[in-house]
């Protein structure tokens, strides 16, 4: 169960996005804080059983500031109002696929995968998805995957209009190569934080997406 007094926590913090109220809190903060390092730990730790190249994560490498950095957003309010969760075998130099956990209420979310790839990182997906596009077919495939997260995010913004550049636009897989991001996304609702088994059922829902996971890094890592 995820505990409520965070929630409640980042519900005020919204209502009172401010300075002068952050610092009047403190002491809740200090509390979410020792929550969200709770929550992460015991995450790797579930995670860890299947995933054994995330077992030597720590908290510092799966969280987020609470500061929000707000030079380039119309938006000014300080402080982030959710918790998040970046899990990935990555490093700071070199990016890999991973899983993503957003604590919000109302507004929860799991995803996998891969979120706009540098140009650099992106040409080796798709190379990837040239030479082996029926593992990844067979992987979006997968009727636990499509029922959980209803197969990869496609949207606007996240697909090219057309075929990318050195890629005919009838490819047998153009259209997971018209994709920017590779990512799969499922809600969570706000009772899935209230069951006793939150993080081994989160987990084992974030689980189904390995085999994605592992064929985005394999086009990473692969020369």
């Amino acid at each position: 169960m995820f505990p409520q007094q965070a929630l409640e926590f980042l519900e005020d913090l919204k209502i009172n996005n401010n300075r002068d109220w952050f610092q009047a809190n403190q002491d809740r903060y200090k509390t979410y804080k020792q929550t969200y390092r709770d929550t992460v730990e015991a995450f790797v730790t579930e995670i860890s059983k299947s995933e054994e190249s995330l077992q030597h994560l720590e908290f510092k490498n799966c969280s987020f500031r609470i500061n929000r950095d707000v030079r380039f957003s119309k938006d000014k309010a300080p402080y982030k109002t959710n918790m998040g969760i970046w899990m990935s075998a990555g490093t700071k130099n070199f990016s890999l696929a991973g899983y993503y956990i957003h604590i919000e209420k109302g507004a929860s979310f799991i995803a996998g995968g891969m979120y706009q790839p540098n140009p650099a990182e992106l040409k080796k997906i798709r190379r990837e998805i040239a030479g082996f596009h029926e593992d990844l077919e067979e992987i979006t495939n997968n009727k636990e995957l499509n029922s959980i997260y209803g197969g990869l995010e496609r949207t606007e913004k996240n697909s090219l209009k057309t075929a990318p550049k050195g890629y005919e636009k009838d490819h047998i897989a153009i259209e997971f190569l018209r994709l920017k991001s590779f990512v799969a996304v499922a809600k969570l609702d706000d009772k899935d934080l209230e069951s006793d088994n939150f993080i081994q059922e989160t987990t084992q829902k974030l689980l189904v997406l390995k085999p994605l996971v592992e064929f985005i890094n394999r086009a990473l890592t692969t020369e």
